[in-house]
């Protein structure tokens, strides 16, 4: 039942995702964040089974602040989505592989461009204007096509994710209730209210 979606402008990302962890038929937790944050200009969002999402997320988190550490300098979107990429296939051709989803948005400082990586459990990996994962994908990607543009700004972003979750608060059978926004862009990253941004959704 998870839900991702990310949206990429010229110079900024946003990605949200639910807060929800479920297991069957339960609800474990309503306030997970699955939004995490490999440096400054990068993030990734994940979903999928719960311990491999958390394993996955640390291992690459913790690899990107490390190479941070040893090299006086953050590691750029393209480098960490090809890095997260690879981790994938190889555990994938071992006999352990993650069943995790990711959605990786950053900004490059040097390049002054952001990057928008949808990577699924297969490792297969595209460089998109827009993604979604998990069950909201059946019902986003309409919206997407027919409301992206290529000089969107945050605040249109910000609109075009409301209306994905209004459809998705009228035709899934599962309704989720509070989510987490991060939006990424030259001066770094940036939480969005839940709160604020429910009331974008109600607007729709």
């Amino acid at each position: 039942m998870d839900i991702q979606l990310g949206i990429a402008g010229k110079d900024f990302v946003v990605l949200l995702a639910d807060k929800q962890i479920i297991n069957s038929i339960m609800t474990i937790k309503h306030n997970q964040d699955k939004i995490y944050e490999l440096s400054k200009h990068v993030a990734m969002s994940v979903s999928g089974e719960a311990g491999d999402v958390d394993t996955y997320a640390e291992y690459i988190v913790g690899n990107a602040k490390l190479y941070a550490f040893r090299n006086d300098h953050e590691l750029p979107i393209d480098s960490c989505a090809k890095f997260t990429r690879r981790q994938l296939a190889e555990a994938l051709r071992s006999r352990s592989p993650y069943q995790v989803n990711i959605l990786m948005g950053g900004y490059n400082p040097q390049l002054e461009k952001a990057s928008l990586y949808r990577i699924d459990y297969l490792a297969a990996i595209s460089n998109v204007p827009f993604a979604a994962h998990g069950y909201g994908a059946f019902f986003c990607y309409s919206l997407f096509d027919r409301l992206y543009k290529e000089d969107l700004t945050e605040n249109d972003a910000v609109q075009i994710l409301a209306a994905c979750i209004s459809e998705l608060d009228k035709r899934f059978v599962a309704r989720h209730s509070s989510y987490t926004l991060k939006v990424i862009n030259k001066a770094g990253l940036r939480i969005i209210d839940n709160e604020e941004f429910l009331k974008h959704v109600k607007q729709f």
